[in-house]
């Protein structure tokens, strides 16, 4: 009986062992890897690859702003790195699928007699495919297509193959593979649905909407899954929008609609809201769909979609021209924030755009600066708003300047007794407040206390001194005593403490926190304030000249930028009131001029133009009135024209005349288009004269003064990009010049014997045939100038070449000279710093004799 016993155990074992060679092809193996494969690894691997997807459907969050992808994960390619880590579902996935591929195949003379291989192959594609790893998978699903031909995933890897194709941009491929695959009629129901929205999303990606359209509709009607078909429906909706079909995209979004708790309640919102948005506001039942919008406002189960709800019902109230409304329900989508950043943009930008048409661009630009937030940096819509934002820095800046000295020249011109009321009101308003603020802080801080102790009692944790009796737990005497103050106050021991008539607590805070910490403080007195306002003459005009310049600023900015006509009148007349300093009074009267002409208000236009013409007969301004049809440009009395005869006198170097008519004309013609060509002339004629330092203030002056032309951003750009390569003021070691100089120096009014020493220098330079050398009269300052000898390739020559030209008796040119480098000759002009590169020898000598007497 034990042999038996021991025969079969033997038989076991050796079937069993014949089952585990992969190298042979019997029943008995295949089945048995097949199994193992399955029910093992494989399985394992399954369970890690849904949980990851899970894991990346519950992270992603749609953009419904724009096209739905057809997958609803958000992926990137990465590099395939040692060391990398993700996800570990994915790695578990990919871990499990080859494992089942090293332990379980049996490829055996070209073929895999294990079932379960291909099945394992898919599985390492998915995974690599949505950990980001996208060639690699591309290996996976090529291997199955190259290795199992007559596989049953086969048409399955192919779609795979395509989607992956996608990810790496390769569309057209995609599309050509999955043409042909779409025609296999074998094709089960899930891959062909699979197969028809990759073809969308490959159209979609090359913006070929029309395309798309019949593949997306194929997919949402093939798919069986729920959740895809209400996403592959919606999509359908938003293409059928994007190709301005209405009518055909509300139907679609009516399907997403019906389906209601089959598919994801996201999508049912979505559909409403963009359906909300194909709203006719001229044709439709307003009464009807403000009801529907009402209903999903209330439904509770649309909770979580309340800040679309509400964004959607601002926007019925917007387009209703009820705006206040709409605003209100603007303000409760912000409040009701989750996480849907274009949503929350939309929302800013909107609210940006009603305080802009209603000329409050102060509260615009904190509007668009929280639409900006919320936007991905560098996209066109980022870049436009930052463009609108811009171009409300001006007028946010000289309003503030407006409003704030507006504010001191009308306490300015109080009398004593009016200055005192106003700041001793002020003040106790502030008063008011601070002891609001100190209550509310009191009665936070002792509800905190009291949450503390609640929680220390119910934990059990009361300290070293417990006991069971009230007054031996020193922690419930406190918490007694805080909730009696609480209750009572602070009450003298005495007899009738509870009457009414004794103070409460909030009573005794207040008096607490007024005597002690509000009334010591300087800021809660009138007198801090009266003694700070202005009282020298130079301070009141420089803030009443601030002011004044701030008002005209703002009506050519109204005027020129955002065409406001009212606000820029309104702005200049006001300004005309103050009784403005002369350079302003002309310009300001021809604007209103041209501002009541654009506003066709006729009479006061000719109000204006008389008035410059009776009272400004020698102006520019009265010129053009009388002669608007004059080609200025070409008038000798133009701005244009004085313009070109300036610059002919730069080009001349008369830096220091340049310098004296720019800033004549910029008082002349204060208020014209010229004057910021005129300061950008001045600023580069002062750097010729002065140097380098002169000419960074003079365009940091441009920059900030005239910052929207295009000589204050010319000016901005040189001060950001190029002065700092320009500031190295240290001179190069002679061994690393490549190019020499000569230079003869001599005074500003011996420009005559500086000319004739040119005539000599060219003269021999010609008899000697040196064709490489050349002569200039440059400009160094005010009081200098140099002749120049160029083209030397070193110093020795320069040198050897000016002792020539001493000891030649036609020449006898005895003049003092040195020799410079080309790039030093450049720091000494740029800088005006000669007298530095002559005694930089002398400085090398002192050194050297230091260091011997060391």
């Amino acid at each position: 009986m034990k042999g038996i016993y021991k025969i079969t155990i033997l038989t076991l074992a050796v079937l069993l062992l014949a089952a585990c060679s992969r190298k042979k092809n019997s029943f008995l193996s295949r089945n048995a890897h097949a199994v193992k494969g399955e029910f093992n690894a494989l399985y394992n691997g399954d369970v890690a690859f849904d949980k990851g997807i899970e894991e990346l459907a519950a992270t992603f969050r749609d953009n419904y702003w724009e096209i739905l992808p057809v997958e609803r994960i958000d992926l990137e390619e990465k590099l395939d790195v040692p060391g990398r880590k993700d996800s570990p579902n994915f790695a578990r996935a990919e871990e499990k699928a080859a494992k089942a591929i090293q332990t379980h195949s049996m490829y055996i003379d070209g073929r895999e007699y294990n079932p379960q291989i291909d099945e394992a192959y898919v599985l390492l594609g998915k995974a690599r495919y949505f950990d980001g790893r996208f060639i690699p998978a591309l290996d996976a699903f090529n291997f199955i297509l190259d290795k199992y031909p007559t596989s049953n995933n086969i048409n399955h890897a192919k779609v795979w193959k395509a989607k992956t194709n996608i990810r790496l941009n390769n569309e057209e491929v995609a599309l050509e593979s999955l043409s042909d695959l779409l025609e296999d009629k074998e094709l089960s129901k899930e891959d062909y649905a699979d197969a028809s929205a990759i073809m969308a999303q490959a159209y979609i990606s090359l913006d070929s909407i029309n395309e798309a359209l019949p593949f997306i509709k194929q997919a949402s009607e093939s798919v069986k899954d729920k959740e895809l078909k209400g996403r592959y429906t919606y999509i359908k909706g938003q293409l059928y929008n994007h190709l301005g079909l209405k009518d055909s995209a509300n139907l679609a979004f009516d399907e997403v609609i019906e389906l209601n708790r089959k598919s994801p309640r996201v999508y049912m919102i979505n559909a409403h809201i963009a359906k909300a948005r194909n709203f006719n506001y001229e044709k439709g039942d307003k009464v009807l769909f403000l009801e529907l919008l009402t209903d999903l406002e209330e439904d509770r189960e649309n909770r979580p979609f309340l800040d679309k709800i509400y964004n959607q019902i601002g926007e019925y109230y917007y387009n209703d021209k009820n705006i206040d409304t709409a605003v209100a329900y603007y303000n409760r989508s912000i409040q009701k924030f989750n996480n849907d950043l274009p949503l929350q943009a939309l929302n800013y930008k909107t609210l940006a755009e009603i305080n802009f048409d209603r000329a409050e661009y102060k509260i615009a630009g904190a509007y668009y600066d929280s639409t900006l937030i919320h936007l991905k940096k560098g996209t066109r819509e980022w870049r436009r708003v930052t463009k609108k934002r811009e171009n409300l820095d001006d007028v946010i800046k000289y309003e503030d300047i407006a409003i704030q000295n507006d504010s001191i020249l009308r306490i300015v011109s109080m009398s004593e007794s009016e200055r005192l009321s106003f700041f001793t009101e002020y003040t106790r308003k502030l008063k008011a407040k601070a002891v609001a603020d100190s209550i509310a802080e009191v009665i936070a801080q002792e509800s905190i206390a009291n949450k503390e102790f609640y929680n220390k009692t119910k934990t059990g944790d009361e300290g070293e001194n417990t006991g069971k009796f009230y007054f031996y737990n020193s922690s419930t005497v406190a918490y007694g005593k805080q909730e009696f103050k609480k209750i009572w106050g602070n009450r003298t021991l005495e007899d009738n403490w509870r009457r009414s008539n004794k103070k409460s607590k909030l009573e005794n805070i207040e008096e607490v926190v007024e005597t002690i910490a509000i009334a010591e403080n300087e800021l809660y007195k009138p007198e801090t304030y009266i003694s700070r306002i202005p009282s020298e003459p130079k301070d009141i005009d420089s803030i009443t000249g601030d002011r004044n310049f701030a008002y005209y600023q703002l009506g050519l900015i109204y005027k020129e930028k955002f065409k406001e006509y009212e606000l820029a009148a309104n702005r200049l007349e006001k300004l005309l009131t103050f009784q403005p300093e002369v350079r302003l009074i002309l310009p300001s009267k021809y604007n209103l001029y041209k501002i009541y002409g654009i506003l066709e208000k006729s009479s006061l236009a000719e109000q204006f133009k008389n008035d410059i013409l009776n009272n400004h007969a020698d102006s520019r301004y009265a010129e053009i009135l009388l002669n608007p049809n004059t080609m200025l440009a070409e008038d000798e009395s133009s701005p244009e024209f004085k313009y070109k005869e300036l610059y002919r006198l730069y080009e001349a170097s008369k830096y220091q005349e340049v310098i004296e008519t720019c800033e004549n004309y910029i008082v002349i013609y204060f208020g014209n288009d010229i004057v910021p060509k005129l300061e950008m002339l001045k600023a580069t004629a002062l750097g010729k004269q002065q140097g380098f330092e002169a000419y960074k203030k003079a365009l940091n002056f441009v920059s900030l003064n005239y910052p929207n032309s295009e000589e204050g951003k010319e000016a901005q750009n040189i001060y950001k990009a190029v002065l700092p390569g320009l500031s190295f003021k240290d001179f190069l070691p002679d061994d690393k010049g490549k190019r020499w100089k000569v230079v003869y120096d001599f005074k500003t009014e011996e420009r005559e014997v500086a000319e004739e020493l040119q005539v000599k220098l060219d003269e021999a330079i010609a008899y000697y045939n040196y064709t490489n050398m050349s002569t200039s009269i440059d400009y160094y300052d005010p009081n200098t100038v140099f002749v120049i000898i160029h083209g030397l390739s070193t110093k020795l020559g320069g040198t050897g070449f000016a002792e020539v030209l001493e000891e030649r008796k036609k020449d006898k040119i005895k003049k003092s000279h040195f020799e410079i480098s080309s790039p030093n000759y450049k720091t000494i002009q740029i800088h005006k710093n000669l007298d530095d590169y002559l005694n930089r020898g002398n400085e090398v000598m002192e050194e050297n004799k230091e260091i011997k007497k060391e």
